[in-house]
């Protein structure tokens, strides 16, 4: 892609370290819309407002948002919407979302692994938290985390909120956020809503393509929702991108390199032909990039000589959907690296969110007006 290719306000993000006002206006505007993982469709009102006012054809199913161009086949992308938080689950009783929407618990014999609930109750001390409505988003009040644990009786996470006391059970409980930019890095609660705020500018560019927003991710469900609508609309054989942010141990690793790549996750191989196009663009434009695969598998190695337990390749929504679609679905990722995974704190270096709005517009074919 030339600069004579590329729109005025895109150029402006490769010729230095601050992003396009219109982007940060709507991240900061997307991120403080309660999206909490099995309590989505408030936020889905808000993308589809969005998405309309930027030229894009918006249809609304269960779980999933499609926003289309005029030519829809061109390239298919993927962000999942939500973000975790709470849900009461009865008087002035809260668990962690994502656990709940999962059905993860030992009635089903699927309960939590406690390493992960271990890691979870550490995060949110003394977060102030708010409460909304699920299908309109109205407030339902405010209130703090005051202790997290683990129910010994059954083995789920529970917290306790002060100042919630008077919610229903089904009520979902959201973490109050606002977008910090700094120097280096946009700072925030930033997954998901992250990569679905690019996708939306995206359209603000020009985007002709297929944008797919997606609910409960976090609770492993996101894939069914994709597959059931390919299984519907799509051709016999369906390429996609699923975009997303990517953890790493600390900001000066997330730092190491622009982007992140993958060839598989824990369930399946992806689609080769696609991710070498992506190492293409990547090499075209000069961004570096890490296959995380290969990043956990080295990982693993080192702690294996170190006598310890080997840490998971991780699970996509594009690895499940290619294990579940039996050949009708395939693609690859491309991922923002981040610090601070999971928390209102994590991190995305600038430099990664301007070379991945790059990739995509090149992969689009976006052009100057």
């Amino acid at each position: 892609m030339t600069t004579d290719q590329i729109p005025r306000e895109f150029l402006s993000v490769l010729t230095s370290t601050t992003l396009p006002s219109s982007l940060t206006n709507l991240l900061a505007q997307l991120i403080r819309n309660p999206s909490v993982v099995g309590a989505e469709h408030s936020f889905f009102r808000v993308l589809q407002r969005e998405l309309e006012e930027r030229g894009a054809k918006v249809t609304w199913y269960e779980g999933l948002l499609v926003a289309q161009g005029r030519q829809p086949a061109s390239l298919m992308l993927s962000a999942h919407i939500d973000r975790h938080g709470l849900i009461c689950t009865g008087p002035n009783e809260f668990q962690y979302a994502a656990f709940v929407a999962g059905s993860r618990s030992d009635l089903l014999g699927n309960s939590v692994d406690e390493q992960l609930m271990r890691k979870v109750v550490t995060r949110f001390p003394n977060e102030r938290v708010y409460a909304y409505e699920p299908w309109s988003g109205a407030y339902r009040g405010q209130g703090a985390i005051s202790n997290a644990y683990v129910c010994p009786n059954r083995n789920n996470l529970i917290f306790e909120v002060d100042g919630l006391a008077h919610l229903v059970a089904g009520t979902p409980v959201a973490f109050t956020d606002n977008l910090k930019v700094t120097d280096e890095a946009l700072v925030g609660q930033l997954d998901n809503v992250l990569t679905a705020a690019i996708l939306v500018y995206l359209f603000e560019l020009g985007f002709q393509g297929t944008a797919f927003f997606t609910a409960q991710e976090e609770a492993g469900k996101s894939w069914r929702y994709l597959l059931e609508w390919f299984r519907r609309f799509g051709d016999s054989t369906n390429q996609l991108v699923v975009v997303d942010t990517s953890p790493f141990p600390d900001f000066a690793a997330a730092q190491q390199q622009h982007l992140v790549l993958r060839h598989k996750d824990a369930n399946h191989t992806f689609n080769a032909a696609l991710t070498e196009k992506l190492i293409e663009v990547c090499d075209q434009l000069g961004f570096s990039y890490v296959f995380k695969d290969r990043y956990v598998e080295e990982m693993n190695a080192a702690k294996a000589a170190r006598g310890e337990e080997p840490a998971s390749l991780g699970s996509t929504e594009m690895g499940r959907i290619i294990a579940a679609s039996k050949g009708l679905v395939d693609g690859t990722t491309l991922q923002i690296p981040s610090s601070s995974y999971h928390t209102l704190s994590e991190s995305a270096p600038l430099a990664s969110v301007m070379a991945f709005i790059e990739v995509l517009s090149q992969l689009a074919g976006l052009k100057g007006s």
